[in-house]
């Protein structure tokens, strides 16, 4: 039994456009039985590294043969390259601007096209919209079973970034920093347990400052803190997160996106002031 191919967006280009739906239009023309599902469109706009984590967090989930299109595209009509990144599973298509970074650090085995072969372009090619006339097109013809290498060569200059990590700062004290905000305003750092393990063990003596508070509580889910309560978790995406039960720990903590998050250990929480 044969199955539809999916392609999915990810995009900053929201919803109250025409942007999303013209994409979808390109990719049904060309392959009419396509699954199409929209990942986000509310990256927050420009933000490669916000796009970096939204695909990151979403492209295993569905699969394999999935063809997934990002974009997220300051550069657009520029000389960056549009590409074609190729997993053991998955397609990728994409601005070469480092939108895919967090996926290169995840997938062991990664093939990278400048996409160059404009016969599989919508023309005219729009110099400010590239997701209608280079990326949804290129992605239909993927669904359609063309073959990557017939869309460019492989190159291996491709722009990634390493994404932000806590770093020491002082005996038993760390910083770190908030990579977004979601729409319930918890803050999501970029803290994992592999780089702080005593935070998450039992019985952990720690001080967590972001913003205006203090945060000595870690919990295993949201209602287990008293409403209003801001405390830390570790979220679904694997990072430690400062949230509040029915309410949004950003607003009360003052903080948001790129804000710094210090975190004091065993002594250090007693002493730390967190200056």
């Amino acid at each position: 039994m044969s199955h539809r191919p999916v392609i999915t967006l990810t995009t900053d280009f929201g919803t109250n456009d025409h942007f999303v739906g013209a994409m979808k239009g390109v990719i049904v023309d060309i392959v009419p039985d396509v699954q199409i599902v929209d990942i986000s469109h509310a990256v927050q706009a420009y933000d490669v590294l916000d796009g970096a984590l939204a695909i990151s967090q979403a492209y295993s989930y569905f699969p394999n043969g999935t063809i997934h299109v990002v974009v997220v595209d300051p550069g657009v009509g520029t000389a960056r390259r549009p590409i074609l990144a190729t997993s053991d599973g998955y397609h990728f298509v994409a601005p070469d601007n480092g939108v895919l970074s967090m996926v290169y650090a995840k997938e062991e085995r990664m093939h990278v096209r400048h996409i160059s072969s404009e016969h599989y372009f919508r023309q005219p090619v729009s110099n400010t919209f590239h997701g209608r006339d280079i990326f949804a097109p290129v992605a239909a013809y993927l669904a359609k079973f063309v073959d990557s290498h017939k869309f460019g060569d492989e190159i291996e200059d491709y722009v990634r970034f390493a994404a932000p990590r806590p770093k020491a700062a002082g005996e038993n004290r760390l910083r770190a920093v908030v990579l977004k905000v979601d729409r319930f305003g918890n803050l999501i750092t970029n803290v994992t347990p592999q780089d702080v393990p005593a935070l998450f063990a039992e019985s952990a003596t720690f001080k967590i400052t972001v913003g205006s508070r203090e945060i000595t509580d870690i919990r295993q889910n949201f209602a287990e803190g008293a409403p209003g309560e801001v405390f830390g978790i570790l979220g679904s995406m694997g990072y430690l997160e400062i949230v509040a039960n029915r309410a949004a720990a950003a607003q009360i903590t003052g903080a948001g996106k790129g804000s710094e998050v210090s975190i004091f250990l065993g002594e250090a929480a007693a002493a730390g002031n967190g200056a």
